[in-house]
C-alpha cells in the first residue's frame, strides 16, 4: 500500500483533487436541476454518486496519460512513478479496469438510464488514449491536439448532467448548452494554465504551451479562454434569472488579469495554476451553491 500512497501523492493527489471534483459535479448536476426548473435542486445522492464517478474519470484519465506518455517520460522524466518502477502500466490497467466497475455499478444501481451517457464517454477516452489513431499528426497540431483532448470535459460534464435530468426522465433542459460550454472554457483555462511556465521552470522535452506560443501569447490565450469563460457564465446566468455567476466571473477576471500583469513581471508557474483553480472553484462554486439557496 505504501508505493500506491506515493503514487497517488505524485500523481492524483486524492485530498486535493477531491473537493474540486465534488464542486465541479455539485454544479453540473445542480446547475441542470435550476434550468429545468426543478422544485427540489439539490439532490445529494446524485451528487455524491456523480462526483465518486467523476473522480474516477479523472484517475482514468491520469493512467492514460501514463500509457500515452510512457515513452516521453522513459526519456526525459524519468523521475516519475512508472518510469522508476514504483508501479507498473500492467497493475495501473487493473486499478482503471476496477474505477470503471465501480462506475458501472453506481449506473445500473441508481441511474440505468444514464449507461448510454456513460458508454459514449468511455468510447471517446478510449480514443483518446490512441490519440484517435493519428496520434503523430496530431501532435505536430497542438491546437487541434488541445481541443479534441478537452473535448472529454463537455463529454464529462453532459454525463454529470445527467445524474438530475436523465434521473428525472426528463429531456435535456434548455441552456444546458451554457453548462457544457463553460465546462469547456475551464477545462482549456486548466490546460493552458498548467503548462505556462516561466522560462527557468521548463523542462527539456515537455511541450508547455508558453514554449509552443511564446510565454506572452499563451497568457493572452489563456485569458482569452477566461473571458469566454465569462461569457458562458452569463449565458447561464442569463438562462436561470440568477446574476451571481456574472459577478463572481467579472471578479475572477479582474483579479486574473492583474495576476497575468504579475506573471509577466516575475513569472511562476505557480501564480497562474494557482489562479485558475480559484477562478474554477469560483465559477463551479457559485452554480453548486445556487441549488442550496433555492
Amino acid at each position: 500500500m505504501q508505493r500506491w500512497w506515493i503514487y497517488q501523492k505524485e500523481r492524483f493527489p486524492v485530498l486535493a483533487y477531491a473537493p474540486l471534483v465534488a464542486v465541479f459535479s455539485a454544479a453540473l448536476i445542480g446547475g441542470a436541476a435550476l434550468l429545468r426548473g426543478s422544485p427540489h435542486p439539490f439532490d445529494g445522492a446524485g451528487i455524491l454518486a456523480g462526483a465518486l464517478s467523476a473522480l474516477l474519470v479523472f484517475l482514468q484519465l491520469r493512467i492514460a496519460d501514463e500509457f500515452k506518455d510512457y515513452a516521453d517520460d522513459m526519456a526525459h522524466r524519468p523521475y516519475r512513478p512508472v518510469p522508476r518502477g514504483l508501479v507498473s502500466l500492467h497493475e495501473l490497467c487493473i486499478v482503471a479496469a476496477g474505477a470503471a466497475l465501480v462506475q458501472l455499478a453506481l449506473v445500473l444501481w441508481l441511474a440505468p438510464a444514464l449507461l448510454t451517457l456513460l458508454l459514449l464517454l468511455w468510447c471517446y477516452m478510449a480514443l483518446m488514449s490512441i490519440e484517435f489513431g493519428v496520434g503523430h499528426w496530431l501532435k505536430r497540431q497542438p491546437v487541434l491536439y488541445l481541443l479534441s483532448h478537452m473535448l472529454v470535459v463537455p463529454l464529462l460534464a453532459l454525463y454529470l448532467s445527467g445524474w438530475d435530468w436523465l434521473r428525472a426522465g426528463v429531456a435535456p433542459p434548455p441552456g444546458l448548452g451554457w453548462l457544457l460550454a463553460l465546462s469547456f472554457c475551464n477545462g482549456l483555462a486548466i490546460e493552458i494554465g498548467r503548462k505556462l511556465r516561466a522560462p527557468h521552470e521548463e523542462e527539456p522535452g515537455v511541450e508547455t504551451y508558453s514554449v509552443l506560443w511564446g510565454r506572452q501569447a499563451a497568457l493572452f490565450i489563456w485569458l482569452g479562454v477566461l473571458l469566454l469563460a465569462a461569457l458562458c457564465a452569463a449565458g447561464l446566468a442569463w438562462t436561470i434569472g440568477n446574476l451571481w455567476p456574472v459577478g463572481v466571473a467579472l471578479v475572477a477576471l479582474v483579479a486574473a488579469v492583474l495576476v497575468a500583469l504579475r506573471f509577466m513581471q516575475h513569472p511562476r508557474a505557480r501564480l497562474i495554476e494557482a489562479m485558475t483553480g480559484v477562478w474554477t472553484l469560483a465559477l463551479y462554486g457559485v452554480i453548486g451553491v445556487l441549488p442550496l439557496l433555492g
